[in-house]
């Protein structure tokens, strides 16, 4: 990767801003997303972020991986620019899901490979375990088909808090203070995902850009331990499974399970780093390139 600055970087190659309008069971929904390189590109990524994160958090790894594939970075309804859901009871997975689906199904790729980071990696986990899933091959970051109470719990203390700063510097302190186990990012890092996860108001305060009513659901899954297997031994595709070797979501024991049964999976783990990684740095750039290309 050449000496640029990370700003630089992203600039450098072009990126558009759109909106899907999606339906589902409980209503519409628009989803805005990020389109990064050739249109007519039918090797495509999709990239889903986190829990209470967006679509920007991609912008380092779709600007190199542009050059090869066309990558679509959404944001999860009631994130970043897409549309906040009517009911905070609607923020489940199979509502994700389903007003995904059809955006996914829309584009028809002839190469469809899926990028999650935590939440993300479970809804890829999801659609790549459906029968007639498109999805050839997946990165799943710092997440598994066992979900620890214990880490759960601690997402919800944040998760609770309704955050108010006076500027988008304080956001991005706040955010070196929550996500430090995102690993040692640069001051323009953090300054990125503080300028695209948070909103001004009315009032002229900054908040954080995710509808508050997520927690509402999350809260009451908090209090014993998630376990989904079957979803993970349905899956047919390969699999790059990330760590932080200090995940506590992510436990070891359960990524070395993951090894063993469900898809072929390689595993990476990258040292120094929590929940999760957040895939800006060149080495967890170039470990995803590196895999992509050994399985293309």
């Amino acid at each position: 990767m050449k000496s640029l600055s990370y700003a630089a970087r992203v600039l450098s190659r072009s990126m558009r801003n759109s909106v899907y309008s999606a339906s589902g069971p409980l209503g519409s929904c628009d989803i805005a997303y990020t389109d990064w390189g050739d249109l007519d590109n039918p090797d495509l990524i999709v990239c889903v972020h986190g829990l209470t994160r967006n679509c920007r958090d991609f912008d380092a790894l779709a600007q190199v991986l542009s050059a090869t594939y066309r990558v679509i970075s959404i944001d999860v309804p009631g994130r970043g620019n897409s549309q906040r859901l009517a009911s905070p009871a609607a923020y489940t997975y199979p509502t994700y899901i389903a007003l995904l689906w059809p955006f996914i199904a829309s584009l028809k790729a002839r190469n469809l490979d899926f990028i999650g980071t935590s939440m993300g990696g479970i809804i890829g986990m999801m659609i790549a375990a459906m029968p007639e899933s498109p999805i050839q091959r997946m990165v799943v970051n710092d997440v598994g088909p066992f979900l620890p109470k214990s880490a759960l719990q601690r997402i919800n203390t944040y998760l609770a808090m309704d955050f108010q700063f006076d500027s988008v510097a304080a956001v991005a302190q706040h955010l070196r203070r929550v996500h430090e186990p995102f690993g040692p990012l640069t001051d323009a890092q953090w300054a990125h995902l503080a300028e695209h996860g948070s909103r001004r108001g009315t009032d002229g305060r900054w908040r954080l850009a995710y509808d508050p009513a997520i927690r509402e659901p999350f809260k009451d899954v908090i209090n014993e331990d998630i376990s989904f297997w079957e979803v993970w031994d349905a899956i047919r595709c390969p699999v790059l499974l990330l760590r932080g070797e200090t995940s506590d979501i992510l436990r070891p024991e359960t990524a070395l399970e993951m090894t063993q049964h469900g898809p072929a999976t390689d595993l990476v783990e990258f040292a120094g780093i929590g929940h999760a990684p957040a895939l800006m740095a060149p080495e967890q750039i170039s470990t995803i390139t590196d895999w992509l290309s050994r399985k293309g």
